[in-house]
């Protein structure tokens, strides 16, 4: 489940540092801190499809495939896989990458719910005229 960026309006890629206060007591990434970033790269995912409002219905399939150690950089990748119509599966990968030589592997991968709300937190439905976006 790598998402692929094809320059869809749901596409997002952003990277982070990963610092002392961002680790557990092993020096490697702590995995609520990891669910946090993962979150925030779907959420704009979301949020760049449906042009409004949106919220995490769920997160499922999280797969944690190693560890990252303090002073890693993390690439996340988030991209809009399905578009209902007030929901939307936005599948995130981070790739981790060791600066120092440039070593790059998959670190974690999951998929997000996230629903497109109205002004009073409602489900509301997504422009399905987004030709970049299949329908499901």
């Amino acid at each position: 489940m790598q998402p692929v960026l094809n320059n869809d309006p749901g596409d997002t890629l952003f990277v982070e540092m990963i610092f002392p206060e961002q680790a557990n007591h092993y020096g490697t990434l702590f995995g609520g801190t990891a669910l946090s970033l993962m979150g925030k790269a779907a959420f704009v995912a979301a949020s760049r499809r449906a042009r409004r409002a949106v919220v995490m219905a769920t997160s499922d399939k999280i797969e944690f495939h190693m560890p990252v150690a303090v002073g890693q950089l993390v690439e996340l990748a988030a991209h809009v896989s399905r578009v209902g119509r007030t929901s939307m599966t936005v599948e995130v990968a981070v790739i981790v990458e060791t600066l120092t030589t440039g070593e790059r592997r998959p670190a974690m991968r999951g998929q997000f719910e996230m629903v497109a709300v109205d002004e009073d937190g409602r489900p509301a439905p997504i422009d399905p005229e987004n030709p970049t976006t299949k329908e499901a």
